[in-house]
């Protein structure tokens, strides 16, 4: 059957939903450059405009996913995969895959770089010297095959309608499109040949979506339509009112996540990561109920197998080999550390999160375009949860920099992010809803 682009972009510009073939033909025509970027840009904002509605936005994924490479695998377990919708202080992928690799799990977790104020992935893992995030498929399927799981950047050949829409989302000011953000988001993932996937929405001041409502639109969104194109799912919608961990940075996030694995740190980064591994053990049937689930990866996180997975994986990825008993020597260190004060008495009320990320990309720790250097070293450390009484004086966070003059300016950003009242408010629960 031949198709048109213009007849396509026409239909959803008139409201109407295209079938499941021509969304197929024009995703095609993305990944080989058959489609114009004109025509991208109309279709992504026909799409931004009048949507596509569910039986359009589960073809435009399928279509988007089948435009390159679907893995498949031949594990004697199942494959499994989390994804975050981004945030700040949020490293819970580097803790949920070796966690889920010690508990007989397979994860080949495709992950992206940081952009804008949220931190990327592979941004922290390359922290770790001589890590390399750039795995072929079959360096890929090595790697989750002899340890369990593997966190590497997506190959040119995974869903590459998705990475050339998304370049033109970017220019076109049509990112916001729950259809065309389902579809970026779940093309990738189901592209990795998984058996289930559990989504974590952010929700807050460091989240994309800022309110409940829209976070749960988007996590039914998702949800719904990855279950239609055959992979089992759920979501989460969780807080972002605060760093999820209490540092911001690349190679801080990474001691976070080794503190958690090798001494099984309490904390907000713990009690997700173990809940959202939790849910994807009852999600596919081994485990009959979340408090088993919960006992078995505690235990699993406690003995230190999950320590030594990420060790196994960090090793065989290029980095220093038994990483989680010497990680401390690894991990570069800023030339700067900076105490940000309390400027009054009272208890923390509230942070300006995104201005948060924001700080640790001024440093150096982020990128504002793609090609931007990142300063593995840089970033906030010891940042006080909400709720906790301050003195004047007391620090509530502390800045790592390349320089005094870049620490200074970071830690005024701080200061500007930070609210102080007399009374706490009431905390919202990390986990705010739950979607299947």
């Amino acid at each position: 059957m031949s198709f048109d682009a213009r007849a396509i972009i026409a239909q959803v510009r008139g409201g109407d939903t295209p079938s499941a073939a021509a969304l197929s033909w024009f995703a095609n025509g993305l990944a080989d450059g058959q489609i114009s970027d004109a025509q991208a840009g109309a279709f992504a904002m026909a799409v931004c405009l009048n949507g596509l509605g569910a039986e359009g936005r589960v073809h435009l994924t399928c279509a988007m996913r089948d435009s390159g490479d679907c893995l498949q695998w031949d594990f004697d377990g199942p494959v499994l995969d989390k994804h975050s919708t981004g945030g700040v202080g949020d490293c819970v992928s580097l803790v949920l895959a070796p966690l889920l690799a010690a508990a007989g799990v397979y994860v080949p977790m495709i992950s992206g770089r940081g952009l804008g104020h949220t931190g990327g992935t592979l941004d922290k893992l390359e922290a770790i010297p001589g890590l390399n995030v750039d795995l072929d498929t079959e360096r890929l399927r090595s790697v989750v095959g002899q340890v369990g799981c593997a966190i590497a950047s997506a190959s040119a050949s995974i869903a590459p309608a998705d990475k050339r829409l998304y370049a033109i989302r970017d220019v076109t000011s049509t990112v916001e499109s729950l259809d065309l953000i389902t579809a970026s988001i779940l093309s990738k993932k189901l592209a990795a040949g998984l058996q289930g996937l559990i989504l974590d929405v952010k929700c807050g001041s460091g989240a994309f979506m800022k309110s409940p409502k829209a976070a749960k639109e988007l996590a039914t969104c998702l949800v719904e339509t990855a279950k239609s194109a055959g992979c089992k799912t759920a979501a989460l919608v969780t807080d972002m009112d605060q760093p999820l961990a209490p540092a911001l940075g690349n190679a801080l996030e990474i001691a976070e996540v080794m503190q958690v694995l090798c001494n099984n740190r309490s904390g907000r980064l713990r009690d997700l990561s173990l809940r959202l591994a939790a849910e994807l053990l009852v999600l596919q049937g081994i485990s009959s109920s979340l408090a088993q689930a919960m006992e078995k990866l505690e235990t699993l996180l406690g003995s230190g197998q999950a320590a030594e997975k990420f060790a196994q994986m960090v090793a065989m990825m290029g980095g220093p080999v038994k990483f989680s008993e010497n990680w401390q020597r690894f991990l570069p260190e800023a030339s700067v550390i900076h105490e940000v004060l309390a400027p009054k008495d009272g208890v923390i009320t509230a942070w300006d999160c995104e201005a948060l990320g924001l700080a640790v990309v001024a440093l150096g720790g982020g990128r504002q375009v793609e090609s931007d250097p990142i300063d593995p070293a840089v970033g906030l450390s010891d940042v006080c949860a909400l709720g906790s009484k301050v003195t004047k004086g007391t620090v509530i966070a502390r800045v790592h920099a390349s320089r005094m003059q870049s620490a200074e300016t970071a830690a005024k950003t701080v200061l500007k992010a930070l609210s102080i009242g007399k009374t706490a408010a009431k905390s919202r629960d990390l986990v705010l809803d739950r979607i299947d």
